[in-house]
């Protein structure tokens, strides 16, 4: 049992791990895993991802989305976007999601990762962080896939576009937002369009 105290003290409260890095401190990964997992020292999240609870006055902490998206991932190389963040820009988005989106660059598809339904997004271009702009360019991206009634919504985002920095705003959606978010853009900033035009 002494392997499996050494690796008991490797762990840190509040880490996510992945199985291929509690191997390394281990000569029976498989063994070692379901006992630590028996004694409630590791939580599984997903097939090959494990988290440490932290104990708070409150009870287990789960882990941040951070953490566990970056042990998913392998990488860093990711930008967190959550529909819940279209309301902070007062455009008629009140609808809570509970669906997560990562645009990164090595993976697609959904995933649930300890009880968190994360959608993966491949993309070549994502920022370092979310900004005001860039949440303007993501919610034109996905308007159909809102709940609200689009019209009023995409008026409201006509409005607040033209409030904003439209030299920077234009930066932003030339980096990261599709041709057609482009146009609807540039439409609303140099004809003042306020409804939603339609597919070309």
């Amino acid at each position: 049992m002494k392997q499996l105290e050494n690796l008991k003290q490797k762990l840190r409260p509040g880490k996510v791990y992945r199985r291929s890095d509690l191997a390394n401190w281990s000569n029976a990964i498989d063994r070692h895993l379901q006992l630590l997992l028996d004694e409630g020292a590791l939580i599984k999240l997903a097939q090959g991802l494990y988290y440490v609870p932290r104990k708070s006055a409150f009870g287990l902490t789960p882990p941040d989305d951070n953490s566990v998206i970056k042990a998913f991932l392998k990488t860093d190389d990711f930008v967190l976007v959550s529909p819940n963040m279209y309301n902070a820009l007062n455009v008629g988005t009140t609808q809570l999601y509970n669906q997560k989106v990562v645009y990164n660059k090595k993976r697609q598809g959904n995933f649930d990762l300890g009880g968190r339904n994360i959608n993966f997004r491949k993309k070549d271009n994502f920022p370092k962080k979310v900004t005001k702009e860039f949440l303007l360019t993501d919610l034109l991206q996905n308007i159909d896939k809102l709940a609200e009634e689009q019209e009023v919504v995409y008026k409201k985002v006509a409005s607040e576009i033209r409030k904003s920095d439209k030299s920077k705003l234009l930066r932003t959606s030339g980096r990261y937002g599709s041709a057609s978010v482009n146009r609807k853009i540039e439409r609303i900033i140099q004809n003042n369009e306020d409804v939603v035009p339609s597919p070309k």
